[in-house]
């Protein structure tokens, strides 16, 4: 795969502005450590803006471990249940880690999926984690998710699309999946699947996940900022979901030189981006 001009090179008369501006909506009690995972992740990945929305319990968690991140406060003390002002803003959307499956939150992601797709807001989503298993429940509702990538892992696909093969549930709900496994698969709508080579068993660890997602969520951003000012860059979302997956497995390798399979953990993946 070409590297993309938004990562090959950056422009000494550049700003933050010119790399993306993502929002992540992630975290609920108990739960903080995979929004600091995801938003320290998507930050690594050279995205220029961040804001990250949570409950009120993550505020100081999140100033005090991502204090280059901005935040959207939730109107709830622990889970994710009011929508961001103003989401149209956003270069890039990623919801899921850690939010939980409460019914207040429930609701609130389908609210959000469906005042997406009634406006036809184009920018790009990544949907990943509990916001999955939320999908899962309420299957009537994954066609407000079209054009979104997804990431799940195994069990989180059995969920959404039991024994159906991956192909056809890109091309029937209109969305990249990006189905996490050993060799992760990447499908796409009418295209052929993209397999990954990087990565290694260390990688199963808690909080991987939450590395990739913000890793997807910073290459995103910065694709639809670099779009925004030049027009197409001949990177398809599939192949935007496959660079992210990639960078992904190889910041798991480099950790694994560093450390080793047995020893790996989320945040070592972050360090090694």
């Amino acid at each position: 795969m070409k590297m993309p001009d938004f990562l090959a090179k950056r422009d000494p008369d550049s700003h933050k502005g010119d790399y993306g501006h993502a929002l992540l909506i992630a975290g609920s009690y108990g739960k903080m450590g995979a929004a600091v995972l995801a938003a320290k992740a998507c930050l690594r990945s050279g995205v220029g803006l961040l804001t990250v929305h949570v409950p009120r319990c993550g505020v100081e968690i999140l100033q005090t471990a991502v204090p280059e991140a901005m935040l959207s406060i939730d109107n709830d003390e622990f889970r994710f249940t009011s929508l961001p002002e103003n989401i149209d803003r956003y270069d890039a959307v990623s919801v899921g880690p850690g939010i939980g499956t409460e019914d207040s939150t429930q609701a609130a992601l389908l609210a959000f999926l469906g005042a997406r797709c009634k406006s036809g807001q184009k920018s790009f989503l990544v949907l990943d984690a509990d916001a999955l298993n939320i999908l899962a429940l309420h299957p009537e509702s994954l066609h407000m998710a079209a054009g979104a990538v997804i990431t799940p892992h195994a069990k989180e696909y059995q969920r959404l699309f039991g024994d159906s093969q991956p192909q056809a549930m890109a091309d029937m709900h209109d969305l990249v999946i990006v189905k996490k496994a050993h060799h992760t698969m990447i499908y796409a709508p009418h295209s052929s699947a993209i397999e990954n080579n990087t990565g290694n068993p260390g990688m199963a660890t808690a909080g991987s996940g939450d590395v990739l997602t913000g890793i997807t969520l910073g290459i995103a951003a910065q694709r639809s900022a670099y779009i925004s000012r030049h027009g197409e860059d001949g990177l398809s979302l599939q192949d935007a979901a496959a660079l992210a997956v990639y960078m992904h497995g190889s910041a798991g390798d480099k950790a694994a030189q560093r450390r080793s399979l047995y020893s790996i953990i989320a945040s070592d993946i972050i360090d090694s981006i």
